[in-house]
């Protein structure tokens, strides 16, 4: 290794010196460079997180990385992502580690470095490198296609496209007073799901919808819809201004198409919940261990008639696991999934960690031909008593003994919701 601890300056000011579409290899190269690393890869997760994409290795072997597809469930890249613990295993004449590209709680991939030997300075200071190179994609991935095209495993149609430009950019968000996480599973024939959220200096926005129909008329629908909130929220429009616009958009321009719609508006600062229910499926309460239904009144879908929107309050503590959802995650084939099961199994884990366990799962029950889009939006609330998020670099070396065999059952608790200090995440 050259002299002088690497920062997380240092990989910041290697990618700046690169083209967006060329920053994580000049920063493979360097790292490879100050450990002396036999190779230096950074691998994609993605859309579905079923597989990692190589993007770029500094082996010759590998030719650079080519978009090598390697599966993720049982594999030592899945207890990296899920724990946010870097992984190890000698390998030859070397150490391979493995380590937690995140941003916020929002999973980008993972850097695999085999260097020829391994000590807690060096795993500290690759914690710190993997960290700085997920602010390094965050950044870049505006200016060019090469990380959304790299997450693609399959090939997308129209409405799929329309559908997922309609997503947030990051499927996670970890903040002091909450965690929220959503997935998207879509059907082979688009349903017209999508989920939403956004911050505040003092306000969390969510919102879920399903638009009737299907392929690309209900991905078009979505589109209305979405444009509709956020052009609402944006504008500083309460929820209600948020439900009549959205429920206006499709009345003015849907041509007599119907969404489904659950919003919500929750007050970092005081703690309540406010909440409209367009024709949605209940939301999951997760409380002391218990789950259940959530069941507000329910309003018209949008797109029926001009319609005032009542506002509901929701009692949310500090401690609550609020899941919402979609149709297609218990409807006809999906119903094979207990999902109030699921989410009570999967209390101890982090947001992130059950949506993909919720979406898997529904996924199994109808073998990958889901009639429906099934879309789960989960919301961990940590409490206005939180003023701080405890940001992990990944570089902890208490767990840095390497993990073999297969992956735990339950991941190490990353809910610790009598602790002040906030969640761990990175």
């Amino acid at each position: 290794m050259e002299s002088g601890a690497l920062r997380p300056g240092d990989v910041l000011a290697a990618a700046e010196s690169a083209p967006p579409v060329e920053s994580v290899e000049v920063v493979a190269r360097d790292l490879a460079k100050r450990f002396a690393a036999f190779d230096v890869s950074f691998l994609l997760v993605d859309l579905v997180e079923e597989q990692l994409v190589r993007l770029t290795s500094t082996a010759q072997s590998r030719g650079g990385g080519g978009g090598e597809r390697v599966d993720l469930r049982d594999s030592a890249y899945e207890e990296v992502l899920r724990t946010q613990r870097p992984w190890q295993e000698q390998d030859g004449d070397g150490v391979r580690v493995v380590l937690p590209v995140t941003n916020r709680g929002d999973c980008v991939g993972v850097l695999e470095v085999t260097v020829p030997s391994l000590d807690e300075e060096v795993l500290a200071q690759l914690g710190e490198a993997a960290h700085a190179l997920a602010y390094v994609i965050v950044t870049d991935r505006r200016f060019t296609d090469l990380y959304h095209s790299g997450r693609r495993t399959t090939t997308m149609s129209l409405a799929a496209e329309i559908q997922h430009q309609l997503l947030p950019s990051a499927s996670c968000c970890e903040a002091a007073q909450f965690t929220v996480a959503g997935a998207l599973v879509p059907a082979h024939d688009i349903g017209g799901d999508t989920y939403d959220y956004s911050l505040d200096r003092d306000t969390l926005h969510l919102s879920i919808t399903d638009a009737v129909g299907h392929d690309v008329a209900s991905a078009l629908t979505a589109t209305l819809l979405v444009g509709a909130l956020r052009g609402a929220r944006r504008a500083g429009g309460d929820l209600a201004e948020q439900a009549r616009r959205a429920n206006q958009a499709l009345l003015e321009h849907g041509r007599h198409s119907l969404a489904t719609g659950l919003l919500l508006r929750v007050d970092l600062r005081e703690g309540g919940v406010e909440l409209v229910n367009a024709g949605h499926p209940a939301p999951l309460l997760l409380r002391d261990g218990l789950v259940e239904p959530v069941e507000p009144e329910i309003d018209l879908l949008f797109g029926v008639i001009p319609y005032e929107y009542r506002v509901q309050r929701l009692d949310l503590r500090p401690g609550d696991r609020l899941v919402l959802l979609t149709d297609g995650m218990f409807e006809r084939e999906a119903a094979g999934a207990d999902l109030s099961a699921l989410v009570r199994d999967t209390a101890r884990l982090h947001a992130r960690e059950v949506v993909r366990t919720v979406t898997r799962a529904v996924r199994q029950a109808c073998t990958d031909r889901l009639r429906d889009d099934a879309t789960v939006l989960c919301l961990d609330w940590h409490g206005i008593g939180h003023t701080e998020r405890h940001a992990d670099n990944g570089a902890d070396t208490d767990t840095a003994s390497p993990l073999r065999g297969a992956t735990p059952d339950v991941a190490p608790p990353d809910r610790r919701d009598g602790d002040t200090a906030g969640p761990r995440g990175r």
